[in-house]
């Protein structure tokens, strides 16, 4: 069973979506508050939240930021505002749709549909990189029939660099990315320790790497291709 977290503070209407979109493969678990939603979320794998952007003991797109520090499963937004800088402001924030109200239950049941579409055809892929292979959503690595261990920073400097082949990029970029909101209060030399750190679980010879390449100056970039 797939858990689908409803945050919403309007009880008819968090009631009323988790009532209209249930099914045999989907559990949806209502929520009226951010606290409510991260006890549940203590208790229950997610696969996909709807989330309101104003709750009573919150701002949403706050919470999506704290949610997106740890996991990367689906987000839909549900605002009253359908200003542009609203909706960019969501997205900006790690959503990966949104819905203005008022809205049709059809149309919010097609984009569920979509995003666990998406999600699991992203889930059924694994990166083969030479002898590597590389599975984001399990958390698992091997070199051939090796398992690799690699630390959350690792990971997250990881995928961004193998799903970016050939394009540099630039410190700042993998600093924002991989410690979103709190990067201008991580040491500058984390991510230089970061990358040293991989390049010691990858190459052969992390001082002349095959891999992630120092772009001086500028940022990293990983030199490899996928294999198709």
């Amino acid at each position: 069973m797939k858990h689908i977290f409803v945050v919403e503070d309007d009880k008819a209407l968090c009631n009323g979506i988790c009532m209209a979109l249930k099914s045999e493969e989907l559990v949806f678990l209502p929520c009226e508050t951010i606290a409510e939603a991260k006890r549940k979320l203590a208790e229950h794998a997610c696969e996909l939240m709807i989330l309101d952007i104003n709750l009573p003991d919150g701002n949403g797109l706050d919470f999506l930021a704290e949610v997106r520090k740890e996991s990367a499963f689906p987000v839909i937004l549900l605002t009253a505002n359908d200003m542009e800088t609203d909706i960019v402001a969501g997205l900006e924030s790690g959503a990966d749709d949104y819905v203005t109200k008022p809205f049709s239950l059809a149309v919010l049941r097609a984009r569920v549909n979509a995003r666990l579409r998406q999600q699991k055809s992203e889930q059924e892929k694994v990166i083969r990189i030479d002898h590597f292979s590389f599975d984001f959503h399990q958390m698992k690595f091997w070199k051939e029939d090796f398992e690799l261990e690699f630390s959350k920073t690792e990971q997250k400097l990881l995928k961004l660099l193998v799903n970016n082949p050939g394009i540099t990029l630039e410190r700042g970029v993998l600093s924002d990315r991989i410690w979103g909101n709190g990067a201008d209060f991580v040491d500058e030399n984390a991510l230089s320790v970061a990358v040293k750190r991989l390049r010691d679980k990858l190459e052969e010879n992390p001082a002349k790497p095959k891999y992630i390449k120092t772009v001086y100056g500028i940022g990293y970039v990983w030199a490899v291709k996928q294999d198709v």
